[in-house]
C-alpha cells in the first residue's frame, strides 16, 4: 500500500515517534507499504518555521535529507494534483491539508492524519490516533 503522511504525522514519525499512534506505527514498519512524504508538508513546514510557530520547529532541509536516507519515498507536487483540489468539497480550510488529500486521491495513495477534521473527507483518508 502507499502510504502519504500528513505534515505533523510525518514530524512525528521523524522526530517524535512516541506521539505516533500503535496503528501508524504498525503501517508505516510494514514492509509491504511505501511511505510517502509530500513537497507540500516540507513547504508547510518552511513557511511556518519563518513565521515563528513552535509546533514547526524542523529545518525542512535537513528533515528532506533525513526523509530521503531512510527511505522514504518523495512525491512532487505537479500540475494534476494543483488542479484536482477544485473537486473537494469545503470542509477543512487550511489549503496544505487541502492539497495532500487532492494528491493523495489523485494517486492512489492513503493518506495518515491523526486530524478529525481530515477523516470528513473520507475517501483516501485514513485517520489512525
Amino acid at each position: 500500500m502507499n502510504l502519504l503522511l500528513d505534515t505533523h504525522m510525518l514530524l512525528w514519525a521523524a522526530g517524535q515517534p512516541e506521539r505516533l499512534s500503535s496503528e501508524a506505527k504498525r503501517l508505516l514498519v510494514n514492509s509491504r507499504n511505501t511511505v510517502h512524504f509530500s513537497v507540500v508538508s516540507l513547504w508547510e513546514i518552511a513557511i511556518k518555521r519563518t513565521l515563528g510557530r513552535r509546533d514547526f520547529k524542523v529545518d525542512a532541509r535537513q528533515l528532506r535529507r533525513g526523509l530521503l536516507e531512510n527511505g522514504y519515498a518523495e512525491l512532487a507536487l505537479t500540475g494534476p494534483h494543483a488542479v484536482s483540489i477544485d473537486r473537494l468539497p469545503d470542509l477543512h480550510k487550511d489549503p496544505f491539508d487541502r492539497m495532500l488529500i487532492a494528491q493523495a486521491e489523485a494517486e492512489g495513495f492513503v493518506l495518515l492524519t491523526a486530524d478529525e477534521e481530515l477523516e470528513s473527507y473520507g475517501g483516501p483518508v485514513r485517520l489512525v490516533q
